[in-house]
């Protein structure tokens, strides 16, 4: 087993019974140490706050000192996904249709390997994209990475997304 996956298995469960779902774990070679990346999100997909990070960090480092998978020093970064964030499960392919993605392939598909478009979701083990020169079925299993572009209609959307969420924290308050 992979150090990535021995953390991701060590620190999954704890942060799903907290209400927070793992979108992705990065380890990294730095100058001095190593930096080991948490991404995560709430379940109830309201924003991250500085509190969410902070109580994710306490229980991912109380976890891994338990653990001890990485050999040596490191330093934990934990971080929301933003809103162009990175798309590494299938789910997120279907959850994010109607959203400009890229995404960048394994093994190059009709001589390119690298994609820019509108996802259209999944179809089986493919990634459907529509592009100006025509729709993409990309599998699954070929892409290296992805994540969403950043546009304006993205950020009109968690605006609204955000107002409707501070409302309802209001009406419970009163």
């Amino acid at each position: 087993m992979d150090i990535l996956q021995k953390i991701t298995d060590t620190i999954e469960p704890s942060l799903a019974v907290m209400g927070y779902t793992v979108v992705q774990i990065k380890l990294a070679d730095g100058l001095r140490r190593k930096t080991l990346t948490i991404v995560a999100e709430r379940q109830d997909e309201q924003a991250m706050g500085f509190d969410d990070c902070a109580e994710i960090s306490r229980t991912v480092s109380a976890l891994l000192d338990v653990e001890d998978p990485i050999q040596s020093a490191y330093d934990l970064e934990v971080s929301s996904p933003g809103l162009d964030r990175p798309l590494t499960r299938p789910v997120d392919y279907t959850k994010y249709a109607g959203c400009e993605a890229k995404c960048e392939t394994f093994i190059p598909l009709d001589g390119r390997k690298r994609f820019r478009g509108i996802l259209k979701g999944m179809e089986g083990e493919h990634v459907i994209m529509d592009m100006p020169e025509g729709e993409a079925r990309i599998a699954y299993s070929n892409i290296r990475s992805a994540k969403l572009v950043l546009t304006d209609e993205l950020v009109a959307t968690a605006m609204k997304k955000d107002s409707g969420s501070n409302k309802k924290k209001k009406h419970i308050k009163t």
